[in-house]
């Protein structure tokens, strides 16, 4: 299962949490996926068989944008 990266826009712990919350609940466990607040991009690791464009959605779908990063 291949790690996908996206940047994001998200600043802090809050925004993590929600992120993690939304990814949880469309089935990406808790343990693969992170968000390094502490890089410029913000950047998302899923590693998940899901499509890039649906985790992009999900991101979305909790306020924040995501932009895959290859």
């Amino acid at each position: 299962m291949a790690a996908k990266k996206f940047r994001t826009n998200a600043k802090c712990g809050g925004c993590s949490a929600k992120i993690g919350k939304a990814l949880e609940q469309n089935g990406v466990p808790v343990g693969e996926w992170s968000l390094d607040l502490a890089t410029p991009e913000k950047l998302l690791t899923v590693n998940s068989e899901m499509a890039a464009d649906a985790i992009i959605r999900i991101v979305a779908e909790a306020g924040f944008k995501a932009e895959e990063v290859k």
